[in-house]
């Protein structure tokens, strides 16, 4: 048995996974443009757009705990709580094994302490950051979770855009034009007197 879970662990990719895919098809032809695994950038986020200054996390929620509450294995015992092993309580989309339970749990928090300081040194840097959970991309909500991203990215741009810079014409186009009190019309069709 641990040989089989030892074979179906390791052949999940890191990269190019289905719920990396869906995200990229829709923000591709909803017409956002991005570079993949940016190695310049802390924890080569799975999708940086560079123009709206964003990294987008596609997390798998087993690897990355989603959801998991973290206990203290022994609370309300003696000892300080920096003494205390920590625990993870398993959610409806990450299941911790039962087998091997102590590994899976230090590797799970491991990875959820790596994902916050990863999101932290990026905002330290400007960066935004999205994540989008693979539970998110399941069924009924898949359109729901990309249409909010879509749009999250759209808000981003809107206040990340740039002034416009002047032109030699504007000077030009800088007075008022004068407004009427009333609008006048005239009647080709009446007779001057």
């Amino acid at each position: 048995m641990p040989v089989d879970r030892h074979q179906n662990m390791s052949a999940i990719r890191s990269r190019n996974t289905t719920p990396e895919w869906t995200v990229r098809r829709w923000l591709w032809h909803s017409g956002f443009r991005y570079r993949l695994n940016d190695r310049r950038l802390p924890g080569h986020p799975d999708l940086v757009l560079r123009r709206y200054r964003t990294c987008v996390f596609v997390n798998g929620c087993f690897w990355h705990g989603h959801r998991v509450v973290e206990t203290r294995a022994g609370e309300g015992g003696e000892g300080t709580d920096e003494q205390l092993p920590v625990d993870l309580l398993s959610s409806a989309c990450c299941k911790i094994p039962h087998t091997n339970r102590a590994f899976w749990v230090a590797k799970i928090r491991r990875n959820r302490e790596r994902d916050q300081q990863t999101l932290e040194r990026l905002r330290e840097m400007g960066w935004h950051t999205v994540t989008v959970w693979e539970c998110e991309l399941k069924g009924a909500q898949r359109e729901q979770t990309l249409t909010a991203l879509v749009n999250t990215l759209r808000e981003i741009g809107l206040r990340e855009r740039p002034a416009p810079k002047p032109t030699e014409y504007d000077d030009y186009y800088d007075f008022e034009l004068p407004v009427a009190a009333e609008p006048t019309f005239s009647d080709p069709y009446k007779q001057n007197d």
